[in-house]
């Protein structure tokens, strides 16, 4: 049998070859007409697995070694007997020292000693916005949770929840954590629109850690507040003038932690052990998915020097790709 896997995906090349025949490529070499050979593929966010790439081939196992399964067409593979794993919260603790690092960074910008006195809303409360929120509390900052899926669910009955519209009036700093939906009861496409800042009475800064068109780019351009974005919408074709507004402008890379890729490839492992009945080693990863029990702004600042990246971005934005693919994963905060 043949695998193919996302050449940019680590810890994974060797463990995997004495089970099937393995080819690593980069995103854009996985077509269609080599995926139609293939029995299974472990691919990260660029691949999209739809009708497009998938007709024809003898695919039956997809894996994302990433968050989100945005990047998949879920109907297409139920529809055609294709499993389909990815790997929740394998980078939470890495977004959320992203957040943390463009939140000091903004206040030194704008000369804010304290997180006395900011009120954090967090959007999506997940792997990620939970350990924002538990963050984010222990540091000194109010804090206001929306998820309306999450609150409908009756063991979240005592978690205080609030509205966008309470966000809006209270709100000094909004982050997003949802995945990106257009359908269903609460979609996010564009949920921070030209109406959700419009708004705005108190908030100043809006970041997206999440998926770029959760946020409306056009409109952020024009929204007078500060914005620290690391997902774009038309990545990786971003809009020169929002880059040049944000004060934190990273190339997607808020989950490109060293610990955060080897649980993502573990996650992989384990799936493809559980799918075909292997028994291939999964490395166990020292620091936790939930992230550091004691911390600072100060240690959580210094633990990533997120105005590096931001530098690298503005000096050249057609390197987003680049800058991406080549990252050097960083040491999540674990103090």
């Amino acid at each position: 049998m043949t695998i193919i896997i996302d050449n940019h995906i680590p810890h994974i090349q060797g463990l995997i070859e004495p089970y099937a025949e393995v080819l690593y490529l980069e995103p854009s070499d996985i077509t269609r007409e080599v995926v139609r050979e293939a029995d299974a593929l472990v691919v990260r966010t660029r691949t999209r697995c739809n009708a497009d790439l998938l007709d024809g081939s003898r695919v039956r196992f997809i894996g994302s070694a990433t968050i989100g399964t945005d990047h998949i067409d879920l109907d297409y593979c139920a529809q055609h007997g294709i499993t389909v794993r990815n790997a929740p919260g394998c980078n939470a603790p890495a977004v959320a020292q992203w957040v943390f690092c463009a939140i000091n960074a903004w206040m030194r910008h704008r000369g804010i000693a304290t997180p006395s006195g900011l009120t954090l809303g967090i959007v999506g409360v997940g792997h990620i916005g939970s350990i924002v929120a538990r963050w984010a509390s222990r540091l000194g900052f109010d804090v206001m949770l929306n998820d309306p899926p999450r609150q409908s669910m009756d063991d979240n009955a005592n978690i205080p929840f609030s509205t966008l519209e309470q966000l809006q009036r209270r709100c000094d700093i909004i982050t997003f954590h949802t995945p990106i939906t257009r359908d269903g009861q609460w979609p996010t496409w564009h949920l921070c629109d030209q109406a959700f800042l419009d708004g705005m009475s108190r908030c100043r800064l809006i970041l997206d850690a999440a998926r770029g068109p959760i946020a409306d780019n056009a409109a952020l351009l024009h929204w007078p507040g500060d914005v620290g974005l690391d997902c774009w919408e038309n990545e990786p074709c971003i809009s020169p003038a929002l880059l040049d507004k944000a004060i934190v402008a990273t190339p997607h890379i808020a989950g490109y932690s060293r610990e955060g890729k080897q649980r993502g490839t573990a996650m992989m492992l384990a799936a493809l052990n559980e799918f075909y009945g292997w028994d291939i080693p999964v490395p166990e990863i020292a620091a936790p998915a939930t992230g550091a029990v004691q911390v600072t702004l100060d240690g959580i600042a210094a633990s990533y020097d997120i105005l590096a990246d931001t530098a690298r971005l503005k000096a050249d934005p057609s390197a987003f790709e680049t800058l991406r693919n080549h990252y050097c994963h960083r040491p999540e905060y674990q103090h």
